[in-house]
């Protein structure tokens, strides 16, 4: 997967050096100002980064420092993974569903002779 490519043209992917750099600066600006309101926007107005997008990056990194609840990034890959393998299944389980009926049927035709 391409970090610049993406299918809505109202949706940019950052480089994860970026992301990266933009929260700490929005950690470094908390810290020498000693308060956060207008941290976000300043640091995504200076790096023409979408304020919403930034404010995101910030939120999930306080997550996975554990300064707040929420699934860290790690658990958000591990359940992806989960909920696609579950698909996987449950789409083989259907057709495995679908395969019994059509050899049960052949079966009962047979035996019937």
């Amino acid at each position: 997967m391409a970090e610049h490519s993406s299918s809505s043209p109202f949706q940019r992917r950052y480089p994860r050096e970026l992301r990266e750099r933009a929260v700490r600066m929005v950690f470094e600006t908390i810290a020498e100002r000693g308060d956060r309101f207008g941290a976000v926007t300043r640091v995504a107005g200076q790096l023409a980064i979408g304020p919403e997008s930034l404010r995101k990056w910030v939120h999930q990194a306080e997550v996975d420092g554990g300064k707040r609840t929420g699934l860290t990034t790690e658990e958000r890959e591990r359940m992806k993974l989960l909920e696609r393998e579950n698909r996987e299944l449950r789409r083989a389980n259907e057709i495995l569903k679908a395969a019994a009926a059509v050899f049960g049927a052949e079966f009962d035709r047979r035996s019937a002779k």
